[in-house]
C-alpha cells in the first residue's frame, strides 16, 4: 500500500507480529494469569504485556503521539507477582527473531508507566492530534480457551480512523465463510488485516515480513447496487447477554437471512470478517441505552469495513463518534452494511424494534 502511513503501517505490523509470538507463548500454558475487571469481563497477563510492548514500540518511531488502551497497571502495581509474570513474558521476546521489530520498556517501572499511559488516555475529540488506541488481545474469553482473538491497533487524528491494522493468529489470510470462535488457520500463520483512510483493505499473512509488500492482497469493495447484494452476517451467538438476541434474529428474518453466518465474540474479529468480505452486514441493540461500546473495540477495525464500502452507524442512524471518550457515550448499537442497503436494514432494525415494544432502545 502506497500510502502517507507507510511508516506507521510497517512499525505496527512488527509490533503486532511479536505481540502475537508474546500470546502464543501464554497460550501454550495452562494458568494464563486471568484476572477478572470490575465490568466482569477477564484480563490475562498476555493483556499487560502485549500493551506495554504496542506502547514502547509505537512511542520510540512517533514520541509525539499519545496512546488509549484498555488497561492500566493498578492490579501490576498492587500484586508483585503478577508484575514478575507480566515482565518475565515481555523478557522472553529477548533472543527470538522479533525482538528487532519491537522495542521492550526498560524496566518494570517503566513498563507500568507505558501501560497507564493508555490505561488513562483518552481520544481527545477534534483537536486531541493523533492518537494510538489498542486492544492488546479483543477476545479473552475465547482466547483463554485457545480459540479466537485479535490484536487491534488502531490511529486517530483528531478522532477520525485513518489507519487500522489488526493481528489476526487464528484466522487465515485465505480464510473462507463461516467463520466462528472455534475456526484456526490450519497452517498456523495467521493473518493481519490493515487499512489506511482512502487507500483500501487488504490482508496479509501474519508470518510475512513487514516491509513486504508482495504478502498484501486487496480487498475488493461492495457493488453500489442494492440488487446484487446477498445479505451474509456476522454477530456473536449465545456468548453475551447485552445484546438483544430475539430482535437481532427477528431483523435476519425480516430481511430474508436464511443462515447465520460468521459468530465470532470478539467485535474487533467482526469488523475483520467485515472488511475482508467473509460477511457484509452485523446488527447489534444493547438491552439498555445505558449499554455502550468501549473505543478500543472498534476504533480503527471499523475502518477496514468503511474501506470496502461499508457504511456504520448507530441503531438512531448517527454516525459513530470516537472523539466523547474511552466509552462510546454518543451512540447505541451498530447497524453495518454495504453503502447501497445500509439504509434498508437501519429502517428494518427500527421498525422491529418499535413493532416489539422496545422503542425506549430508540433515541
Amino acid at each position: 500500500m502506497d500510502s502517507p502511513y507507510s511508516k506507521e503501517l510497517c512499525v505496527a505490523i512488527g509490533a503486532i507480529k511479536a505481540a502475537a509470538k508474546l500470546s502464543q507463548v501464554i497460550i501454550s500454558v495452562e494458568d494464563k494469569g486471568v484476572l477478572e475487571k470490575d465490568d466482569l469481563s477477564p484480563v490475562t497477563i498476555a493483556d499487560f504485556a502485549i500493551q506495554a510492548l504496542l506502547t514502547a514500540t509505537i512511542h520510540q518511531a512517533f514520541p509525539d503521539d499519545k496512546f488509549v488502551g484498555e488497561e492500566s497497571a493498578a492490579d501490576l502495581r498492587s500484586n508483585p507477582l503478577l508484575l514478575d509474570r507480566v515482565w518475565a513474558l515481555l523478557q522472553t521476546l529477548n533472543g527470538d527473531d522479533t525482538k528487532s521489530l519491537c522495542v521492550l520498556p526498560e524496566s518494570p517501572e517503566k513498563m507500568c508507566e507505558m501501560i497507564d499511559w493508555c490505561g488513562f488516555g483518552e481520544p481527545g475529540g477534534p483537536l486531541a492530534g493523533r492518537v494510538w488506541v489498542f486492544d492488546p488481545i479483543d477476545g479473552t474469553k475465547t482466547f483463554v480457551q485457545r480459540e479466537a482473538y485479535a490484536i487491534n491497533v488502531a490511529l486517530l487524528e483528531g478522532s477520525k480512523q485513518v489507519l487500522s491494522i489488526v493481528g489476526c493468529p487464528t484466522i487465515a489470510a485465505d480464510a473462507s465463510s463461516p467463520i466462528t470462535n472455534t475456526s484456526l488457520d490450519p497452517t498456523g500463520q495467521g493473518s493481519i488485516v490493515f487499512a489506511a483512510k482512502g487507500y483500501g483493505t487488504y490482508v496479509r499473512p501474519l508470518t510475512a515480513s513487514p516491509d513486504d509488500q508482495t504478502q498484501n492482497r486487496k480487498i475488493q469493495p461492495h457493488a453500489n447496487d442494492e440488487s446484487s447484494q446477498i445479505l451474509r452476517p456476522v454477530s456473536c451467538y449465545n456468548m453475551l447477554d447485552s445484546g438483544v438476541d430475539d430482535v437481532h434474529q427477528l431483523v435476519m428474518d425480516r430481511l430474508g437471512i436464511e443462515t447465520k453466518g460468521c459468530d465470532l465474540l470478539a467485535w474487533v474479529l467482526r469488523w475483520v470478517t467485515l472488511g475482508v468480505g467473509l460477511a457484509n452486514v452485523t446488527i447489534w441493540v444493547y438491552k439498555k441505552r445505558s449499554r455502550t461500546g468501549k473505543i478500543w473495540d472498534h476504533a480503527g477495525a471499523m475502518l477496514l469495513f468503511e474501506e470496502v464500502g461499508g457504511k456504520i452507524t448507530d441503531v438512531d442512524g448517527k454516525p459513530i463518534d470516537l472523539g466523547v471518550g474511552r466509552l462510546m457515550t454518543a451512540n447505541h448499537g451498530f447497524v453495518a452494511a454495504p453503502k447501497a442497503i445500509h439504509a434498508n436494514v437501519l429502517q428494518t432494525v427500527q421498525q422491529v424494534l418499535r413493532e416489539q415494544g422496545k422503542g425506549h432502545l430508540l433515541a
